[in-house]
């Protein structure tokens, strides 16, 4: 029986595996052949007006202001100006990433740095009625922001003509298309562009958290399977929104700045292809900066010491800074992989069908044992003894369902372990290492349990109830269809969870 269990469990693997291998595509990313190399580790600009501001120059007023979107629309913000600057000062307007919505807790130093330079600051609130996770217009955001650009170009001492935008992040997919839109706004400042369209971004992102945690080779599997799959419910058409063909027609300068501590954006990709799109771009790499060009202190996270100088020396400095050298300066980027077009899924590449399956073998899973109960309580009437399960067979069948289920429940658990540590930027090898090795073995128990039935089903005394798993010990009634019926259903839910698993790597055998 010992070896008949092992040999029937290495087949089931093996079926399980090529199973998972040919489901949905694998992950091969390219790496970066040749690195983009700054011409100096200064992050200084050339071709800046002596004199023209810095940092501290000016005392900055601060007001709340109401920016009208539509007719029934407003929203929030906050203005900044230098106090006793010349008129025909530049403006800046800021465009929000992904994780800022209000003008109170975003841009706060950059814009209050900026203005004590000499520069009019607008931060607006982001317009949230429109935007949500499921559903993002970039088209519709940069004309919801270009009614900013309008209010500002009437604040008293701004030179209409030399209003730009500050875009960081999700934003830098959203001022491109303002600048197309509105040929009169004068340049553009690009904070942690990832310049790649959404989706590939997220994966280029999960890859790199992924390799900080150091987690095993198999679970690289997932991301094409997650990130490529149409999600359950619809929605994010933006996830592959391209900005390029926007960028192509830039013709205002740019200011492109990233921090080396940045895991979640193409770096040096970005960079190349924003110089490749658009006349006039300056890249700066800062060292140690974060996404937001923070760096971490004592006390905190600060902007990056030389970035708000740079900042208005470019700004202030136009139009000689738009093209002064060097054009690439600053800390050496190490961008590892290229972000690239993700594979789609050739099936589960429809999240509801795939959550359909799952929801699906669960209540199989949960209806089986409930009709077996019920059958088990008839036996106990007096007069009804009912049918039952082949003698044998029950410890198998439900090690096979409650291992299918906990095998799941336990994958849930261990992915979202290492979201955690992989947003946090941590590593922890007793869950990452240990965790993905308990998954596994849990796997493996239940495909013995499969087994362990299969042969006991082979075993069983008569063809009847080797097809049925039935033991006839008296004549065929509505109870032994009942238990035929609880017993496929188990095994069907059962089966269902373990190509889901093996869809997302459970059961991989480097194949």
């Amino acid at each position: 029986m010992l070896i008949r269990t092992v040999a029937a469990s290495l087949a089931l693997l093996v079926v399980l595996a090529v199973t998972g291998a040919v489901a949905g595509p694998a992950w091969e990313p390219e790496p970066v052949g040749e690195h983009l190399r700054p011409a100096t580790t200064s992050t200084a600009i050339g071709g800046t007006t002596p004199g023209a501001g810095a940092p501290g120059d000016y005392e900055v007023r601060e007001s709340p202001v109401t920016v009208r979107i539509t007719d029934d629309v407003e929203v929030g913000g906050l203005l900044r100006e230098p106090v006793g600057a010349p008129d025909g000062r530049p403006g800046v307007v800021f465009v929000h990433g992904a994780g800022t919505g209000k003008a109170a807790d975003a841009f706060t130093l950059a814009a209050t740095a900026l203005a004590s330079a000499g520069v009019t600051t607008l931060v607006p609130d982001k317009r949230l009625d429109t935007y949500s996770t499921r559903h993002r217009d970039y088209e519709a955001m940069a004309r919801d922001y270009a009614r900013s650009v309008e209010y500002l170009r009437e604040v008293p001492g701004v030179d209409p003509d030399d209003v730009g935008v500050y875009a960081e992040s999700e934003g830098a997919w959203v001022s491109p298309v303002m600048m197309v839109d509105d040929p009169r706004l004068a340049f553009q400042i690009l904070v942690s562009a990832p310049v790649v369209p959404p989706r590939q971004q997220a994966a280029y992102a999960v890859d790199n958290y992924l390799r900080n945690t150091e987690v095993p080779q198999g679970v690289f599997r997932a991301i094409p399977r997650a990130v490529g799959m149409r999600l359950p419910g619809g929605g994010f058409e933006y996830a592959d929104f391209d900005v390029r063909p926007w960028l192509t027609q830039q013709e205002d300068p740019v200011l492109a700045v990233y921090g080396t501590n940045d895991a979640s954006m193409p770096l040096e990709q970005g960079a190349r292809e924003l110089m490749a799109d658009a006349p006039d771009v300056t890249v700066r790499f800062y060292e140690r900066a974060n996404h937001g060009i923070n760096v971490e202190t004592p006390d905190g996270l600060v902007l990056h010491p030389d970035f708000a100088a740079d900042l208005a020396d470019w700004v202030l400095g136009l139009p000689r800074t738009a093209s002064a050298p060097p054009q690439v300066a600053g800390d050496q980027p190490e961008q590892l992989y290229l972000a690239a077009p993700v594979p789609q899924p050739a099936w589960y590449g429809d999240g509801d069908w795939l959550v359909g399956v799952v929801i699906t073998a669960v209540l199989l899973l949960v209806a089986g044992p409930v009709l077996l109960g019920g059958v088990a309580l008839a036996r106990r009437r007096p007069g009804r003894p009912g049918a039952r399960l082949a003698r044998g067979l029950r410890g198998p069948l439900a090690g096979l369902g409650a291992g299918a289920v906990v095998t799941t429940a336990g994958l849930v658990a261990y992915l979202a372990a290492v979201a955690r540590l992989a947003l946090d930027y941590e590593k922890d090898a007793l869950v990452v290492q240990g965790g993905w090795v308990a998954v596994r073995a849990l796997g493996i128990a239940t495909v013995v349990a499969a087994a362990v039935l299969v042969n006991r089903l082979r075993d069983t005394r008569g063809r009847l109830a080797a097809a049925t798993g039935v033991e006839p010990r008296e004549p065929q009634g509505a109870s032994a269809v009942v238990v035929r019926v609880a017993f496929w259903a188990v095994v069907a839910g059962a089966t269902a969870l373990l190509v889901t698993l093996a869809y997302w790597g459970v059961y991989q055998l480097g194949i």
